[in-house]
């Protein structure tokens, strides 16, 4: 993993992981979304393409986006008061017509209304251990290249509006990964870096060993390691920290050699497909850059639609991926 001065030399491979990321996160959120969805799966059995249409977002995207842009208001020094307040503006102010994002997030919404702040209004969550916050923690990986330290503590910051425990420490680990990729990790350290965050006494970091050793003991064996991942970290909530998380990490151990095929099998893993695509897309456009993407894939995510936070829509991606690997300067 480079140094920080490594990475600012580099300044175009710089913005090249930058935009990698946040397209990738953009790109395996929709890539997800229309894996999942009955239509595709009675069409093709499994997806691996865009159709001819518009590609979407979802709340991984948008709350994505919505992380970035309170990072770049703040020139990187987030704090509480920047997160609550950027949730007043464009979550809360949406009263019922925020019915596309998740339940962590519309929980937490609604404690805001209730005159709760955070940590409180992501620890009386019902929700408190959904990947919620892993969705949306890419940006923060960007703005921390190769700062582990910062970028974990930075991730709590973020997370605790919505989140607590496993739904903290997932998006930790997420973020991390992104900043180990950033810094031109190979795939070993960006996982190591996926565990630093995470305590080694909690559910999530027994998911991820679990996850680990279906995947070391498939030794290569794609199809004998698909199923496991599945059945042994089942939770009866599909979008639960120590199922999703652990399963992207998993899917990443055992599928990362090139952008398009990692998030194709990623996109195509059921329950909350549009969650696990993104953290994998994310991390995995931190690795590949922009450069590694099919160009009509990043192409059809660049502007966002606004489905869950029309303050989003037709946010130019690229542009914020450059004011997010910007923030390293500082």
């Amino acid at each position: 993993m480079m140094a920080k001065e490594q990475i600012l030399r580099d300044r175009a491979r710089l913005l090249d992981r930058a935009r990698g990321a946040m397209c990738g996160l953009a790109i395996g959120d929709s890539f997800g979304d229309a894996s999942r969805k009955s239509d595709n799966q009675l069409a093709y059995g499994i997806t691996t393409d865009f159709g001819e249409g518009a590609a979407w977002s979802t709340d991984d995207t948008e709350f994505g986006l919505l992380t970035a842009k309170t990072l770049i208001a703040c020139g990187g020094q987030l704090t509480l008061e920047h997160v609550t307040q950027a949730w007043r503006d464009e979550v809360v102010s949406l009263g019922q017509e925020l019915n596309r994002g998740g339940a962590s997030e519309m929980e937490a919404a609604e404690n805001l209304r209730r005159g709760l702040l955070p940590p409180e209004t992501g620890l009386y969550n019902s929700y408190a251990h959904s990947d919620g916050a892993a969705m949306r923690a890419a940006p923060i990986g960007i703005a921390f290249a190769g700062d582990l330290e910062r970028c974990a503590r930075v991730a709590e910051i973020d997370a605790c509006i919505s989140h607590s425990r496993e739904g903290v420490w997932g998006a930790q680990a997420v973020a991390c990964a992104v900043s180990a990729a950033m810094a031109g990790a190979d795939f070993d350290e960006i996982l190591k870096a996926a565990r630093y965050p995470v305590p080694k006494d909690s559910w999530l970091s027994y998911a991820m060993d679990q996850a680990f050793l279906i995947v070391d003991a498939a030794e290569g064996r794609f199809l004998d390691a698909w199923m496991p991942l599945h059945d042994r970290l089942r939770t009866r909530y599909k979008a639960s920290v120590p199922e999703a998380v652990a399963q992207a990490f998993g899917m990443l151990k055992l599928c990362h050699g090139d952008f398009r095929s990692a998030v194709v099998w990623a996109g195509n893993f059921g329950r909350d497909a549009d969650t696990i695509g993104a953290i994998c897309g994310s991390i995995l456009g931190a690795h590949f850059g922009l450069s590694g993407i099919p160009a009509r894939w990043a192409q059809k995510v660049r502007y966002p639609t606004g489905t869950c936070l029309p303050s989003t829509a037709g946010l130019d991606i690229l542009d914020i991926a450059d004011q997010l690997a910007c923030l390293n300067d500082a």
